[in-house]
């Protein structure tokens, strides 16, 4: 029987490749999203098309009321911060769209699941070279939540089941990412990277993430199939 993985999925680039990395591994996907309090939901109608896609055995969304906390543009009464350039970011600040703690509690519902289905792997597509400032998107805190998670489960403590987290392109630019996954069959058209879409769906091409994927298709050397309603340079 193939062994069993929770994929976070975010609906973008990088969660879409590590489900198909997960699947060309011969895994079980157990595609899991949050609705949480995002500015939007057409991530979550993205991630649905995705894990259909993709052959995911189960997709879950999970409700989680993340605005009652704040604190970051996608869930709170802040500003999406837009730019010109990818230059233009400031890569040694954490951003405004850094939503608290989030994906310590993805990783924690994930948790959860992986030990009920008795699933041996999460994987997640959090990357640190195309870097979002994110602190949860750091190697050490992957390592971190991985050793209290087989502290924290039945099957982590019997070893019935000891839990990895998989982060395949943590170490990957976002050109290597996309190559990936074009190589792996993935439908990039299906997915959307954007903070702060329009009322049709379609992306800003000017917020961190927007930026972040123009660039990852030009250095690709690939055509991006994203709808944008606003057209920005996605220069380095």
């Amino acid at each position: 029987m193939p062994d069993k993985a929770i994929v976070l999925s975010s609906g973008g680039i990088d969660s879409t490749t590590a489900m198909a990395i997960a699947r060309s591994k011969g895994r079980d996907i157990y595609s899991l999203s949050f609705r949480y309090g995002q500015r939007h939901s057409v991530e979550l109608e993205a991630a649905v098309k995705i894990a259909k896609a993709l052959g995911a055995r189960v997709h879950k969304i999970i409700d989680i009321d993340l605005r009652q906390f704040g604190g970051s543009a996608l869930t709170d009464e802040i500003q999406v911060p837009k730019h010109g350039l990818v230059k233009d970011l400031k890569q040694d600040e954490i951003p405004v769209t850094y939503v608290p703690a989030r994906n310590t509690i993805f990783l924690s519902y994930a948790m959860a699941w992986a030990e009920v289905l008795k699933a041996s792997a999460i994987y997640i597509g959090v990357t640190a070279v195309d870097y979002s400032g994110y602190p949860d998107c750091r190697p050490e805190f992957i390592s971190a939540f991985e050793k209290m998670a087989n502290l924290a489960t039945k099957t982590g403590v019997t070893k019935e089941t000891l839990l990895k987290i998989e982060t395949p392109l943590i170490h990957l630019s976002k050109a290597e990412i996309i190559k990936i996954g074009l190589g792996l069959g993935v439908d990039y058209s299906l997915t959307l990277s954007c903070y702060d879409p329009d009322e049709k769906g379609r992306s800003c091409g000017f917020c961190d993430s927007c930026l972040h994927r123009k660039k990852g298709f030009a250095e690709a050397g690939v055509a991006d199939p994203t709808s944008y309603y606003s057209l920005g340079s996605a220069s380095a």
